[in-house]
């Protein structure tokens, strides 16, 4: 390969955070994952330690040396993904994109009240999809499907000024209480 020397080297911007969504991103399906598995054995059997594939991959180290042995037992089909141990979850990826389109409304206009917290969505995924899911699993979601909690703001700042001086717990200055 010529490298000419005015060429300036490309950069990412926010190299940190998109780092984290491409790795994000390459789990997010089968395929992809299958994909980055061979790049890991391909980057091996170009002569890179399992270290050092980890390193450039953004995985552990063991995790290349299971690709590889996998690999080599098995061929490529030991690079698939594999059946997972554990529950399977209860949430169909249909059930994901209803909740996420949800979201992107306010409860009132899918038939609930109030904001959207653990409790709302528990309530929607119930009544809606028919499953029941606990609210701290519904915290989840929100971060999952990459959308933020957010509570109200309180009214006092721009409230009347005689109805925040009824809630003040302190008298004013230069009155008595009682007499």
């Amino acid at each position: 390969m010529v490298w000419s020397l005015d060429m300036k080297p490309l950069t990412i911007a926010d190299a940190p955070t998109m780092i984290l969504a491409l790795q994000d991103e390459i789990r997010r399906s089968e395929e992809s994952c299958y994909d980055h598995r061979l790049h890991g054995v391909l980057l091996v059997a170009h002569g890179l330690t399992c270290p050092e594939a980890a390193e450039l991959l953004g995985d552990a180290p063991r995790s290349v040396e299971y690709w590889v042995n996998r690999f080599e037992r098995n061929g490529f089909a030991g690079l698939t993904e594999q059946p997972k141990s554990g529950r399977p979850g209860r949430l169909s990826p249909s059930h994901l994109e209803k909740i996420e389109a949800a979201l992107r409304q306010s409860p009132r206009e899918v038939g609930l009240t109030g904001l959207w917290d653990g409790k709302t969505l528990a309530a929607f995924v119930r009544q809606k999809l028919g499953v029941t899911l606990g609210v701290r699993q519904c915290q989840r979601l929100f971060r999952q499907l990459n959308f933020r909690l957010r509570k109200p703001r309180p009214v006092v700042a721009s409230a009347d000024p005689q109805q925040q001086a009824a809630y003040k717990k302190t008298p004013q200055a230069g009155k008595r209480q009682g007499g």
